[in-house]
């Protein structure tokens, strides 16, 4: 039991930020001030759930504070009472409570019964504060009834809390609450409610209230606290407020002493599976196991992977983890059962079994990867096995396990969706009573991790020193990285042998069928829970399509492990960095660095997809190693010691297993510490727990005799990965994904297209820069048409060089149109007969004028009417015209006489009804104008002379400003001919900034660089071309 000294208490009743919209202060934040004031202990009670307790739980036992798990319950009778877990039973008691409140309702909505809490009362102290929004004692006296039900189910664990926050209403409530309670026998207990760690916070929880509510600060009246008495205040000043009632705040510390549970005391069970007659989990995994390896490896296993498949067996037996790869398993073979595109990836890449169980598609042993990324018996955690599934199935694979396991032991993993810049600008400023749009003006501004100051609040034309602009500026910084709601992780399921809500919470998702636990990936990785990651993959998706049409169009079967290994086309595609739409190698850095890198085999691919990331450029590592691959630069080692680590990446660390390696050949960590540097640098951006490793790792590498300058660069790596980690096993994984993708564009250009807008939306590019790219490729483009046309693009067999079929797009691709409500009433009437006329299209899919109009604006109509103008006319007219019983079809009015679209209209009315245009490029139709004021188009840049001075205008596919970059902004521009990319520093970035956020068709000045047969044009000035006529786009695709 704990031991309080004089003048201390225990906050019982604290909201953190997790209160969604309610507490101004993070969980951590909270506990770490609870130590600065000397508590021992504190109370974390957030509104109807346990969503920020593991954050406050490690915090809490990082800074030796006792944290006491709890929630404030919303009550039907409008009542509210603080529950506090005395023991595991409690919290258990707790969760399910908070499940049943949770999935009665809608997501974001949570009331339970009094008889409820009544029955979840075992282990739980209950601290009771009468009717929320008390204004007087009719509404005290509804509580009655209430307080009799919580004596009998509670007893000696229920307490009456004396609330004060210095407010007129707290005598005559207190007065009525101390009748109350001394009637029942309770015991009062001192508290205040808890909304932020330091007074300073008292105008952010004001606006999180109106955003809350949805009102400005003008309009929000009583709903705001109305004083600052809502901090953790300090022992002293907390006694002096009670100084009338000393037993009242030893009372706080009572109810601590009691309070005994710690998540430590968890104990997770996976859940077991079901099997055959006499095995056991451990035999059945080793008889699967060696059945998969004989199938691997024809029949013959090779001794070393004899070898590695008993060693990972036996651990995996010792450590209790077989029905975890047998649920791998399963779920796999449930998606080859079914026809679904599956692979596993992470650090199940590095396990031998996870090979032979199908679960994924690396040899490890043919890559040398390392096991211990994955499981080792010096890691207090289980291990992590990532599965990407087709994106267009992965709802039938998750499903299939809810309908496993069931609901109450399977639930997916949340994510916790945090303000950002953007997000914090707009409803701050809602908040604060700002004009709407000169809010959507600064919010457009801004990139995503983009800080706010003066310079952009005056770029939009708002006075920097007005008091309401120095406000927002304040604000939106305090409130970025604050919960703003829960999502659903991509794919993470918690599976439990016992249920999931006697660990945490499960409430319903905005998706119908889904439920989802209260806590995210961070907190199941911190309690060390098993996390099943279910992930929809687009690419697997665009494989299967292109694996289907291969079959259909050119009767051709093949799967990925059946695609023709190194072939040289292929490889000669990819160093070109002709790679739009190929998986993982289609960014502009990624493009840009193929043809320096020039990827010949598998492995290359794997550093390709490693290389481009936060760790590698963030520690300087890309041009040594590039260097050194092409010979200019000697390999050399540090020291000794490292060469193992990093012989096979010629000496530079470039993925995060060598990281790991490095700590501990290098630097003297224990297999443990590895660990929890691994796991520090995935949350370093949240806590900053990564610098704790500084000076360790630096002193330590220097004592070996390595140079301070090496040990900080792999100090700066490490943090980069923290932003962005990329093991070798993903990249293992990845290569073979992105591979497969570029043999089907280098051979089946048209498949490789149709595939890729199917299954849009996904990758870097719009459908209107993929289909310029395929054409320009020779692929041929045939545009929406009613006669001829699915829901989907396919493929059309045409006698034209270079590939036998054309792309027809499909009506997917016409806005507004519903695949439900509108393609399957053209889909049956089609099937009846072919539409012979506008007249027959409007009379047997009784299509509304809306979607009418549509398909005539995208040119869909041309087979029944060969000028849009005209066919507008005549569906409009029609779909006006009611058909009478009587006198039948009504006789249409005459067509009047329009202008016939020239090229260019013709493409900007595709744009405009489709996004995208089978006839031309936009700027294809102003050549003429562009050329005649001396702009050159993309091609002709590609073609110039290192450092020479050049003007060119396109349009903005793409901007992206890495935060590895210090500010600089690469772009990417467009037009008939190709791409052109931009490097803008950021003087000349900051220079141009509304310009360079907002225009879609852009006038750019620079010089080229031309190295390694990359060209980039280092911009010095943009601003907007003057032409006649501006051209139709799609707006960018913005990556941060």
């Amino acid at each position: 039991m704990s031991t309080f000294t004089t003048g201390s208490y225990t906050p019982v009743w604290c909201k953190s930020n997790y209160s969604f919209l309610e507490g101004a202060s993070h969980p951590e934040e909270l506990v770490e001030q609870a130590q600065t004031l000397g508590l021992r202990s504190l109370a974390l009670t957030d509104r109807d759930g346990v969503y920020g307790v593991v954050r406050a739980h490690v915090r809490a036992r990082e800074l030796g504070v006792h944290l006491i798990h709890g929630a404030q319950m919303t009550l039907t009778t409008d009542s509210q009472v603080v529950l506090l877990a005395t023991d595991r039973g409690g919290y258990a008691n707790l969760c399910r409570l908070i499940t049943t409140g949770r999935l009665r309702h809608d997501k974001g909505t949570c009331s339970v019964t009094p008889d409820e809490v009544c029955e979840h009362a075992g282990g739980l102290i209950a601290v009771w504060s009468g009717t929320a929004g008390w204004t007087g004692e009719a509404d005290a006296n509804r509580d009655a009834s209430l307080l009799v039900s919580l004596r009998e189910a509670f007893d000696d664990r229920l307490y009456a809390m004396l609330a004060r926050h210095r407010q007129a209403e707290d005598v005559p409530r207190e007065g009525w609450l101390r009748t109350r309670a001394r009637q029942a026998g309770i015991s009062l207990v001192a508290g205040t409610e808890v909304l932020y760690h330091t007074p300073a916070r008292r105008d952010l929880q004001d606006v999180l209230t109106c955003i809350r509510h949805g009102v400005s600060l003008y309009r929000a009246g009583r709903r705001t606290r109305t004083n600052a008495e809502h901090d953790l205040k300090a022992p002293f000043a907390f006694t002096q407020l009670y100084r009338d009632d000393p037993a009242a705040v030893e009372h706080t510390n009572e109810i601590a002493s009691r309070c005994t549970f710690s998540l430590n005391e968890i104990r997770y069970r996976y859940p077991s599976e079901q099997l055959p007659d006499g095995a056991t989990s451990s035999s059945w995994l080793r008889q699967l196991t060696e059945e998969g390896a004989r199938t691997r490896y024809d029949g013959t296993i090779p001794a070393t992977v004899r070898e590695q498949i008993a060693k990972e067996l036996a651990l995996i037996d010792e450590l209790d983890y077989c029905g975890y790869f047998l649920t791998m398993w399963e779920i796999v073979a449930f998606c080859r059962r079914h026809g679904i595109l599956c692979q596993g990836r992470g650090s199940a890449a590095n396990s031998a079994v996870c090979y032979c169980l199908g679960i994924t598609a690396v040899d490890p042993t043919r890559v040398d990867l390392l096991f211990e990324r994955f499981l080792s018996r010096e890691r207090a955690e289980p291990p992590d096995i990532d599965l990407d599934i087709m994106h267009e199935r992965r709802e039938e694979v998750i499903q299939f396990v809810y309908a496993k396991y069931g609901r109450n032991h399977a639930a997916m993993v949340a994510n916790v969706v945090r303000y950002r810049a953007r997000s914090a600008v707009r409803e701050v400023g809602k908040a604060l009573g700002l004009p709407e749009t000169a809010v959507d003006r600064l919010a457009k501004r801004l990139f995503y991790y983009d800080a706010l100051d003066q310079h952009a609040v005056g770029q939009v034309g708002l006075d920097t020193d007005s008091a309401v602009h120095v406000h927002l500026l304040r604000l939106v910084e305090e409130i970025k990285d604050f919960p703003r709601h829960l999502s659903i992780h991509p794919g993470g399921f918690l599976l439990g042998h016992e249920p999931v809500h006697d660990l945490v919470p499960i409430e319903n998702a905005t998706m119908e069928d889904r439920t989802v636990i209260q806590w995210d990936k961070e907190d199941i990785e911190d309690l060390g829970l098993f996390k099943v990651d279910l992930l929809g993959l687009g690419a697997l998706t665009q494989l299967d399509l292109s694996f289907q049409l291969l079959e259909q169009h050119y009767e051709r079967r093949l799967s990925m492990a059946q695609i023709p290994e190194g072939d040289t086309p292929t490889y000669d595609m990819i160093c070109r960095g002709d790679t739009v739409g190929v998986f993982q190698i289609e960014s502009r850095a990624q493009m840009a660095m193929l043809p320096r890198l020039k990827p010949r085999h598998y492995y290359d691919l794997v550093i390709e997809v490693s290389i481009v990331r936060p760790g590698p450029i963030t520690g300087g590592m890309v041009h040594p190693y590039l260097k050194r691959r092409n010979g200019e630069e000697e390999v050399i080692y540090p020291h000794d010691c490292l060469k193992p680590v990093l012989e096979k990446t010629k000496g530079v660390p470039l993925f995060q297993e060598q990281v790991m390696q490095l700590a501990v050949v290098a630097a003297d960590y224990t297999p443990g510490e590895a660990d929890q540097l691994r796991r520090d640098m995935a949350a370093w951006r949240r806590s900053g727990r990564i610098e704790r490793h500084r000076d360790r790792l630096i002193s330590r590498m220097m004592a070996k005799g390595i140079e301070r300058a090496f040990a900080e660069r792999v100090f700066d790596q490490i943090r980069g990965f923290g932003e962005y980690g990329f093991p070798e096993s993903h990249a293992a994984s990845f290569a073979l994904i992105a591979y497969a993708t570029s043999w089907i564009r280098c051979h089946y250009p048209d498949v490789f297209t149709c595939s890729l807008l199917n299954a849009q939306p996904m990758g870097f590019y719009s459908p209107a820069t993929i289909v310029d790219d395929a054409k320009r490729h020779g692929v041929e483009i045939h545009p929406v048409d009613i006669i001829y046309s699915d829901w989907h693009c396919t493929l059309e067999r045409h006698d034209q060089h270079p590939t036998p079929f054309a792309v027809r797009m499909g009506l997917r691709y016409v806005k507004g149109l519903s695949h439900a409500r509108d393609w399957t009433r053209i889909d049956t009437a089609r099937r009846e007969a072919p539409f012979d006329s506008v007249d027959d299209l409007v009379s047997r899919t009784t299509l509304d004028e809306r979607t009418l109009s549509r398909l005539a604006e995208a040119g869909a109509l041309t087979g029944l009417q060969p000028h849009r103008r005209e066919a507008l006319w005549q569906v409009r007219g029609l779909a006006r015209t009611p058909t009478s019983a009587l006198l039948g079809k009504p006789t249409p009015d005459a067509t009047p006489a329009f202008a016939t679209l020239g090229v260019g209209d013709s493409i900007a009315w595709d744009y405009r009804a489709s996004s995208h245009s089978s006839r031309g490029h936009p700027l294809a139709a102003i050549r003429a104008e562009l050329t005649a004021q001396g702009l050159p188009d993309a091609r002709a840049i590609s073609l110039m002379r290192d450092k020479r001075k050049a003007r060119y205008a396109g349009l903005v596919i793409c901007r992206q400003r890495p935060g590895t970059a210090a500010g600089v902004v690469f772009m990417t521009l467009e037009d008939e001919t190709g791409f052109v990319n931009l490097v803008i520093w950021k003087t000349v970035f900051d220079q141009h900034m509304l310009i360079a956020k907002t225009a879609s068709f852009l006038g750019v000045t620079g010089k080229i660089q031309n190295a390694d047969g990359v060209v980039h044009l280092v911009v010095d000035t943009l601003w907007h071309p003057e032409l006649p006529q501006r051209p139709d786009t799609v707006g960018s695709r913005d990556f941060h």
